[in-house]
């Protein structure tokens, strides 16, 4: 039993240490407190994600790129993109939006696109998902090259016509609109 906690606790040492590490520079001394940088969605400062929600949540969701993170990268399976949301601690309610939008190509602008949502109560088991692309729609879609070869500035707008249901027990939500502009960055290109 003893040298199975010995693994153990080396395999969380070896996990967590480049994290420990890296969080505060070289040049800071011991003990020092870390100054952490700010979250932003977009380097470029125009990130941002609206959306009003209907049902088991109530919201409207405004967040500029300041608080706001947000990522994206493409998926192989359907071929497209997904793009989550987030704001930084302290938000009320906090919530994880993640946004899968099928056939999105690299640098390609789009209409009409299928898109699958979910929404993450942070902190919680509430999880509400659209469970498949065909109750949100992406009206409008454009993408904007960023500095880092295969990333791009996604901004989209579009609607759901059907709730999100709750994964596991009751409820659901609607999130009749949405708006957003984040990064997605293209490891293959989807064609």
């Amino acid at each position: 039993m003893i040298p199975i906690l010995k693994t153990r606790a080396v395999a969380v040492i070896a996990l967590w240490a480049p994290l420990a590490l890296s969080a505060a520079p070289a040049d800071t001394p011991p003990g020092a407190p870390v100054t952490s940088q700010p979250v932003a969605c977009l380097v470029s400062g125009d990130g941002y994600l609206h959306a009003q929600m209907r049902g088991a949540i109530d919201a409207r969701i405004d967040w500029p790129n300041s608080g706001t993170r947000c990522e994206g990268e493409s998926r192989d399976n359907p071929p497209g993109v997904r793009l989550s949301f987030q704001r930084a601690a302290g938000a009320a309610p906090n919530l994880l939006l993640v946004f899968g939008l099928t056939g999105v190509r690299q640098g390609e602008a789009a209409r009409e696109v299928k898109a699958n949502l979910t929404v993450i109560v942070q902190g919680t088991s509430r999880i509400f998902g659209t469970l498949g692309d065909s109750r949100c729609t992406v009206d409008s879609l454009t993408q904007r090259p960023l500095d880092s070869a295969g990333s791009y500035r996604l901004e989209a707008r579009g609607f759901c016509t059907q709730p999100a249901h709750a994964v596991r027990g009751q409820g659901e939500v609607l999130v009749s609109t949405f708006e957003f502009a984040g990064p997605v960055t293209f490891y293959t290109e989807n064609k």
